[in-house]
């Protein structure tokens, strides 16, 4: 592991919602709100994507009101950062101590069975780091193996996008499937909040989890809590 912990964060480069004709992406909230936390304890943090470059942005997500948005964008380096996001081939997974999986309902498409993904967390795993996801992000845990080979979310609390919220958003039938019942399917064990659309996370182990978008800054502070309790040599 790296003596200054490096955190991933990877966004889909998806930008298609499904049938619909409609444009979909990355949440710009799940990686602002997520990135300041870590950001705030010092640790470096790369961008990558499953096709690198510039990864596609939910424009329902830019919120010009979310002070920690505009935080993000006004810094040229890092808004370049993540406009420049390294492709997923070319991660060193060696170098992160930390895996966060942002979401957008982009990530249903191109995180499932996305075997370099797969590859980079799993390693991160094995060396004794963190997997971490939000919302539909989490979409990219579903076929990971844990150390032992099984699924890694069998027999540990998780969470992402609700069927419920889903369901209040209108997108049930637009995505290819729903998260929840996934997760469980994997042998998860899936909370969520009371109320639909309130932060809720999880962690079990080396995994932490967000359910929906007012969680990302929960799963960071959770990231960088648990990294800054290690000694990394």
């Amino acid at each position: 592991m790296p003596r200054v912990p490096t955190v991933l964060i990877v966004v889909t480069s998806h930008a298609e919602l499904g049938n619909t004709g409609r444009r979909t992406g990355y949440w710009l909230g799940e990686v602002t709100h997520f990135h300041r936390p870590v950001a705030a304890r010092g640790f470096p943090v790369d961008f990558a994507s499953p096709k690198g470059g510039t990864p596609p942005l939910d424009e329902k997500s830019r919120a010009p009101r979310d002070e920690v948005n505009r935080a993000f964008l006004a810094d040229a380096a890092l808004r370049g950062g993540l406009e420049g996001s390294r492709a997923l081939a070319d991660v060193d997974p060696d170098r992160y101590a930390a895996v966060y999986l942002a979401g957008g309902h982009g990530a249903m498409w191109d995180f499932p069975g996305n075997a370099r993904l797969a590859s980079v967390a799993e390693s991160t795993l094995r060396r004794g780091g963190i997997v971490s996801a939000v919302c539909h992000g989490s979409a990219g845990l579903l076929g990971m193996k844990d150390t032992s080979g099984g699924p890694l979310v069998r027999g540990r609390r998780v969470t992402g996008f609700a069927n419920l919220e889903e369901r209040l958003i209108g997108l049930a039938r637009a995505v290819p499937f729903l998260l929840e019942d996934r997760l469980r399917a994997e042998g998860g064990l899936y909370h969520r909040a009371f109320l639909p659309f309130a932060g809720h996370v999880e962690e079990d182990r080396q995994l932490v989890t967000g359910q929906n978008p007012a969680s990302a800054g929960g799963v960071g502070q959770r990231v960088a809590a648990l990294l800054a309790a290690r000694t990394w040599s």
